[in-house]
Order: C-alpha cells, then structure tokens, then sequence
C-alpha cells in the first residue's frame, strides 16, 4: 500500500474515523518487553495534548501499576509537535513516547524513521479506517468535532445543527473557535473545510463576529462563563467533561457530517527510556487504560470499549473523510490565510 492510496481511501466511513496512515515500515512482529528493565529505567518521559487531568489520571494509574514515573508534558497539539521536532534536529530526544493529533505531521515524522515500530496487545481492537499498518502510531483516543453550547442560554433546539447554521446572523458576537496555528485537530478541520466550502466561509464566520482563541480549553472557559456561549467545531471530550462537572453543555454534532480524529502513541527511536517506553505504549492500549479515557468524557479507541457517557457511538455519527497527505500539503498555506482572515 502506498502514503497516499492509505491515506485518501474511503472505504471504512461507517466506522470509527477515516484515517488510514500508511504502513511506512513493514508490520512489526509483536515483541516481549523487559518489565524489569523498564522498572530499572525508573522513568518515561510522554508528550501529548490530551487534556491534563485525563492524561494525568492514565500517567498515574500506569505508575501505580508499574511504578515507574512518567514525566508529562502537555501542551496544545501544534506545541508539542514544534517541541519535539526541535529537539530532534538539535539530536536530543527528549520525549520517549509521543502522542499526537495531528496525523498528517506523525506521517512525515514516520518517513523520517523517528519511530520504533510496535503493535500492542489489543492492538486488533482498533478499528481498521484508523489502524496504522505500520505500528507506528497506534491509535489511543478519537476526537469528535462538534458544536457545543450552553443549553441553559440558548436551547438545544435553537443551538446550530450544522456548519451553514453557524453564519446566521442569530448567533453573531456568541461564537468561539479555536486556532489552527496552535492545535493541531483544528489545523485539519479547516484545511478540509476550506477545500469542500471555500474560504468564504470563514470569511463569513469572521463577518458573523467569531472569537478566535488558542486552543479547546480556552474555548471551553468562554462557553462556562456564557460570554461566547457556542463552540463552533470543537473537541467534543471538552464538552463532556464539563457536563459531566454539572456545567449545562451539551455536544451537537453537525448533521452535514463532522470529523473524527485519532490521537496515536507512537515510540521515539533512541528514546532514553526505550523499555520504559515500550511499556507505556503497551499500557496504552491495555483495557485497564482505555476504559479511563470515557471516564472523561473522552472516545477510547478500542471499538469494544463503549462510548462517554450521555454520547452517541461514533458509528451513529456522519464522518466526514479527512485526506492527511493534502492536509499535510497545504498546511503553511492555510495558516497563512486563516491569520489574514481573522488579523491574528
């Protein structure tokens, strides 16, 4: 299978998301890993953009497992990716485990050989439209972009059921959105709707006063504290860990089709903790773990894993296909044309 015959099929859309990263490397065989060695390393240094206190709750149930430290940075999708590709030109692997959500930047960092192949156990749980062939980058969580809003402000009935919605002069001066140059989910949501919609459409939405902010959590603040009320396309999980907080929000997703996002784990080559890493890899996907991420609001990615609470499946949701090499190509053109539309 080629990069792009992977990443642009259509096949699977039914199924838990659409993308398919390519099998840049040959399947890797599945690999014991030296427990006691990783318990020697002592320590595993994990990047990702996972909300903090999900990813903190799946670092601490590892280290009560294993008792082994995971050292975490977290920041937004596009800052953990400068982060780590920094330090990698500079020859220093700082992150022994890399999670990210931008599939297009972890097909480029694959080519450069930046990781060591490895399929978990449950690795065959993951649905196919996002399993990586490769073991590259293993799936561990799914975003879901949605509309959501403060029902107890505007009612569910009148919040905005698709993309068209969000121009209606109704909800000009309550929108929020969030930044492609700094998260990396919106990044291809924006390149994929400026594609199918055209670039009017934002045009629009900046005519219809939408406040454009870093990233999902200050965006979900702005919906809590009701001065922008309505999230127009943004990380669902966000939603639902503030509802399940007691905050009245709830998740639209746009009845014209939304996206779904993997977030994938993948093992830095010459990482310093490499047992330590294969082992938080491991973990990862272990149902132990998975089922921590509804806990959250957030979708797991094994399909036997059910989905947040008060969610729909994933299957009952219209998924727009995303292609990540396109994405991939047009991303420093599409950052450049969202900073002109909206003067950031």
């Amino acid at each position: 299978m080629t990069a792009n015959n992977g990443l642009t099929r259509r096949a699977a859309l039914g199924a838990a998301a659409t993308l398919i990263l390519p099998s840049l490397l040959r399947p890797a065989r599945a690999q014991s890993i030296d427990i006691a060695a990783a318990k020697r390393e002592g320590k595993v240094v994990l990047y990702t953009s996972a909300p903090i206190a999900a990813a903190q709750k799946v670092a601490n149930s590892f280290q009560q497992t294993y008792g082994i430290t995971v050292e975490l940075f977290r920041s937004g999708g596009a800052q953990v990716l400068r982060r780590f590709q920094m330090e990698q030109d500079a020859g220093h692997a700082g992150a022994d485990v890399i999670v990210s959500s931008d599939p297009a930047a972890i097909i480029d960092l694959t080519a450069k050989g930046l990781f060591v192949p490895f399929k978990p156990d449950g690795y065959d749980k993951i649905p196919e439209a996002i399993r990586d062939g490769g073991g590259n980058a293993v799936a561990q969580r799914v975003s879901l972009i949605s509309i959501y809003g403060r029902t107890d402000i505007i009612p569910p009935h009148d919040m905005p059921k698709t993309w068209d919605d969000l121009l209606h002069p109704r909800f000009k001066g309550k929108l929020v959105m969030t930044n492609p140059l700094f998260t990396s989910l919106q990044l291809g949501v924006v390149a994929t709707m400026s594609k199918m919609r055209g670039w009017n459409f934002f045009e629009r939405l900046n005519a219809n006063d939408i406040m454009v902010v870093q990233g999902n959590e200050q965006a979900l603040n702005l919906v809590k504290t009701g001065e922008r009320p309505i999230a127009a396309g943004a990380d669902s999980q966000y939603a639902n860990e503030a509802r399940q907080a007691g905050h009245k929000i709830a998740n639209f997703f746009p009845a014209d089709g939304t996206f779904a996002i993997p977030a994938t784990t993948s093992v830095v080559k010459r990482a310093k903790n490499p047992n330590a890493a294969r082992l938080l890899a491991e973990y990862s996907l272990s149902l132990e773990a998975q089922k921590l991420w509804p806990e959250s609001g957030i979708y797991a990615a094994r399909s036997d894993i059910e989905p947040p609470a008060g969610s729909p499946s994933i299957r009952d949701i219209k998924v727009i296909p995303m292609d990540y090499a396109y994405i991939r190509s047009v991303s420093a053109q599409v950052k450049k044309r969202f900073s002109e539309i909206f003067s950031i």
